[in-house]
């Protein structure tokens, strides 16, 4: 799904190894946010290759105050970082802070990070303002042999943030879930298709598509999976799917017109 620079790979093995045992440090002595602000900013040079000096600012003003970090390319801010210190937990007081900074902005993807924990986010503008958790992974905990780390670290590098690394992921992790699957397996051509194997293996039985549907909603999908919010996003953008392929299956199958030669006179 993501190609990672081997470039990107390499710097990974040391950089991870040296940066961490710094955080560990911060952790147990309990160091200041600044502190952690600065520590941060030296993962992001090491780990996911920002330029230090150039596309990391904490200059950037919201509301009258300063973000703890923003990622700027080409003049342009990427992402909001917001830094709590190494030995502070993550909470919802923190991600809100950081949402709001994004959402005054027109930002839509968030960092939310102590060093050892990192969360990113994205913002999903409409009213009201909502946001997703798109990845989240503890640094000491990452195995760099594992496809699913790398890809949790690429998604954070300045090589995956210009290659739109992180719509990439989201658009994926979209579509591929248990509520939009769930939503397909209850749609009538599957509903259809399980029918039609039943019937074959036991024509002597009378099965309804009703009856299937009833099964998978009773029986075999778990309720989560049938209700809520992320239900009605599934099911939202399998009608958008839906709705765009029909018209660009009518675009495809509507004939050209040629222009008629004129008569002459």
């Amino acid at each position: 799904m993501l190609k990672i620079p081997k470039k990107v790979a390499d710097r990974w093995p040391a950089a991870v190894k040296s940066l961490v045992a710094v955080a560990t440090s911060h952790k147990t002595r309990d160091v200041s946010e600044a502190d952690t602000v600065t520590l941060v900013k030296d993962m992001l040079s090491g780990i996911f290759g920002f330029d230090k000096y150039n596309e990391l600012t904490s200059e950037q003003q919201i509301r009258g105050t300063f973000c703890d970090l923003a990622v700027k390319i080409e003049g342009k801010i990427r992402v909001l970082i917001e830094v709590k210190a190494a030995a502070l937990a993550l909470n919802d007081n923190h991600l809100r802070q950081a949402i709001n900074y994004g959402a005054h902005e027109g930002i839509e993807w968030i960092v939310l990070t102590n060093a050892l924990e990192w969360r990113l986010y994205k913002i999903k503008f409409g009213q009201p303002v909502d946001y997703e958790q798109v990845s989240t992974f503890s640094l000491p905990d990452i195995n760099l042999k594992s496809e699913e780390d790398q890809r949790k670290l690429f998604l954070l590098c300045r090589e995956g943030i210009t290659s739109d690394a992180m719509g990439i992921y989201h658009q994926h992790i979209s579509v591929l879930n248990k509520f939009t699957v769930a939503q397909v397996i209850l749609s009538e051509p599957v509903v259809s298709t399980i029918r039609r194997e039943m019937r074959r293996h036991f024509p002597d039985v009378k099965i309804e598509p009703e009856s299937i549907v009833d099964l998978l909603n009773n029986e075999i999908l778990k309720r989560e999976v049938l209700d809520g919010e992320k239900v009605k996003d599934a099911q939202q953008r399998i009608r958008k799917a839906a709705n765009r392929n029909a018209k660009a299956s009518q675009k495809k199958d509507k004939p050209v017109i040629q222009p008629t030669e004129p008569v002459p006179g």
